[in-house]
């Protein structure tokens, strides 16, 4: 597995994949097990899905469509989507899940972080954090669910969770997601010098100098969704990834 790890990110959506723009507009891209075939084949270093719906409709994890993903993944896998409890988190790693995201669950009740690290450990729990910027072009915190920016301090909210014991943070940036207008590197450098805990950074990668610029600023992992699942300028189905010889080239890694 190379030191940075290059991910692509799958919302779920009434068990299809969909892909959105700055998470509006879901398109419809196909079966999340096709997909997953191809990955396999791809010998990518990790997947993460997310379901979109759960949480705004406020239902239970899909059990179901996550033990097929369990069961056909290869590679590690890390879950969100309408998981509020420690119970849901425990039967998500019985199906074969290495990973949970919480996001919106705990926005609100960081109980719940506490509770996950103590019962199964840092390294299984990732948080996603989703950012927007402001009418001022302030970068806020982000509730999907609510589809509104949160009046809580950004930087206080990573600390929060970092001190919680989160393993990781998945952060998504709204105002690029889907657009393929490359990545932000002022936000990931606002975000990653204050913290200590491995982060992934998401939302708006274009091509292969994307990954390598974050990767120099010292991101545990690039991720992106369009990048891996759309192909030409009119944006045809395909879902792609880097070979593996031209990652390590890309990351100068012997």
């Amino acid at each position: 597995m190379l030191r940075t790890r290059v991910i692509p990110v799958l919302l779920l959506k009434n068990n299809g994949l969909v892909k959105t723009i700055k998470f509006k507009k879901n398109q419809y891209i196909g079966d999340p097990i096709n997909a997953i075939k191809i990955f396999n084949e791809k010998e990518v270093d990790e997947l993460i899905f997310l379901d979109i719906e759960a949480t705004k409709h406020n239902k239970e994890p899909n059990y179901e469509i996550i033990k097929s993903i369990a069961s056909e993944c290869f590679m590690p896998v890390c879950y969100g989507g309408g998981i509020t409890t420690v119970e849901q988190i425990k039967k998500i790693f019985q199906l074969g899940i290495e990973k949970v995201s919480l996001n919106s669950s705990i926005l609100n009740k960081t109980d719940l972080l506490k509770h996950a690290v103590e019962a199964f450990g840092s390294q299984s729990i990732v948080v996603s954090v989703d950012v927007k910027k402001n009418l001022f072009g302030k970068y806020c915190l982000y509730n999907h669910v609510r589809k509104k920016i949160e009046k809580v301090n950004l930087n206080e909210y990573l600390k929060k969770i970092e001190e919680m014991g989160a393993g990781e943070i998945l952060l998504n940036n709204v105002d690029l997601d889907g657009t393929q207008l490359g990545y932000d590197v002022e936000l990931i450098k606002y975000v990653i010098n204050d913290l200590n805990v491995p982060m992934i950074y998401c939302g708006g990668a274009k091509d292969l100098s994307d990954f390598k610029v974050a990767k120099e600023l010292k991101v545990s992992g690039v991720a992106a969704g369009s990048m891996f699942v759309f192909h030409g300028k009119h944006k045809a189905v395909l879902i792609t990834y880097p070979a593996y010889k031209k990652l390590k080239i890309l990351f100068e890694e012997s």
